[in-house]
């Protein structure tokens, strides 16, 4: 089965919109979805690249832009006000959901991206974030106690790592293949990608 891989940190707007689109583009494609949690403060600070965020005028453009994705996605976008978020916490979180398997992962993510982007949160805040996950039907204690894991720790440390000698220098970032596309107005090629080695499951419009 062809795996998409999907780099993604929480902090990342355009993760968020690409986490809206990659499932339904590998079910199309009869392909498996992989999801690699990694912290993009690190990556920036191994490839000295840095968020659009510190550029203004960068900042604004990129903040219509994915207003017109969102918009032709049909999903919702918020600007988050407490942004930028230290996503450490977050993401060891996401590290050590998926360790304990798929359903608790996705539940995780699911509740964080949209805490994060749909009706957004101080998720920096651990009682906010307590609170968020409380809501969202996860036990905040469970997934507090997995951030403190020296295992989850250090597979995110890991994992990070491994990303940057693969070429990321920030996020999303998405591999069919050996192929790497980075941003979620990339999907169009992500799809090509996809053509080339499965057949459609059906016709794409």
């Amino acid at each position: 089965m062809t795996q998409i891989e999907f780099f993604f940190d929480f902090g990342s707007p355009t993760a968020y919109l690409a986490w809206t689109q990659l499932p339904k583009i590998a079910a199309e494609y009869g392909a498996e979805l992989v999801y690699r949690p990694v912290l993009l403060g690190a990556i920036h600070k191994a490839t000295n690249n840095a968020s659009p965020a510190t550029i203004p005028a960068k900042s604004a453009w990129m903040n219509r832009d994915m207003a017109r994705y969102a918009k032709g996605y049909g999903v919702r976008l918020s600007p988050n006000p407490y942004f930028p978020i230290n996503t450490l916490f977050l993401m060891r979180g996401a590290t050590g959901t998926q360790i304990q398997g798929d359903e608790l992962f996705h539940h995780y993510v699911n509740v964080v991206y949209r805490a994060m982007w749909e009706t957004p949160k101080n998720l920096g805040d651990q009682e906010v974030l307590r609170s968020t996950l409380r809501e969202g039907g996860l036990a905040p204690d469970v997934i507090f106690e997995l951030t403190q894991d020296p295992a989850v720790k250090e597979k995110l440390k890991a994992d990070t790592e491994v990303a940057v000698a693969r070429g990321l220098f920030g996020a999303p970032t998405i591999f069919v293949g050996e192929e790497m596309f980075f941003g979620q107005d990339r999907l169009h090629f992500v799809r090509e990608a996809l053509q080339t080695q499965s057949r459609p499951k059906k016709s794409v419009l």
